[in-house]
C-alpha cells in the first residue's frame, strides 16, 4: 500500500521501532545525518547504512541492509531515485514493513514491487517534516 494519509502516516511512526537508515551521512549538515540524529533524538533504533563508514551517530553502520543481524521495520532512503531498486530488494530480503523515500525521491516501479511484497511505502516525504506536524511537537 502507498501511504499518502496522515492516518497511515501516524499508524507508521507508532508501528515502528528501528529504522534502518541507507544513505546515512556522517556529515552533520546533510539531510542524510540531522534525519537520521532526529530520528535517534525521537526514540527510534537508527542503524545506519552506508558501505564508506564503520560509524554513524554512534551506531555501528553497515554495508548494507542485508548485512544488519537484527529486524528491520522500516527502510529510510537517502538515495537516489534511480538506486532505489536494489535497496526495495533488499527491503523485501530482510523483511522490512515499510519503505520510506526522502522529499524529492519517486520511483514508481521499486515502489510497486515493494508494494506486491506486503512492504507498505511512503514517496516523497520527510519524517522530520511529517512527524513534528503529525504529533505536534518541534
Amino acid at each position: 500500500m502507498l501511504i499518502n494519509s496522515d492516518t497511515d502516516l501516524k499508524r507508521l511512526f507508532e508501528t515502528v521501532r528501528t529504522i534502518a537508515v541507507v544513505g546515512c551521512s556522517p556529515k552533520p549538515e546533510r539531510p542524510g545525518h540531522y534525519v537520521a540524529k532526529y530520528l535517534q533524538d525521537l526514540g527510534y533504533r537508527v542503524i545506519p547504512v552506508n558501505p564508506g563508514q564503520t560509524e554513524i551517530l554512534g551506531e555501528k553502520c553497515y554495508a548494507s541492509l542485508r548485512d544488519i543481524p537484527e529486524p528491520v521495520d522500516m527502510v529510510d532512503c537517502f538515495r537516489r531515485a534511480e538506486d532505489i531498486p536494489p535497496v526495495v530488494e533488499d527491503a523485501i530480503a530482510i523483511g522490512a514493513k515499510f519503505v520510506w523515500m526522502q522529499l524529492g525521491i519517486v520511483n514508481e516501479e521499486a515502489a510497486q514491487r515493494a508494494i506486491d511484497a506486503g512492504i507498505e511505502v511512503v514517496m516523497d516525504r520527510c519524517p522530520k517534516i511529517d512527524y513534528p506536524r503529525l504529533f505536534r511537537e518541534g
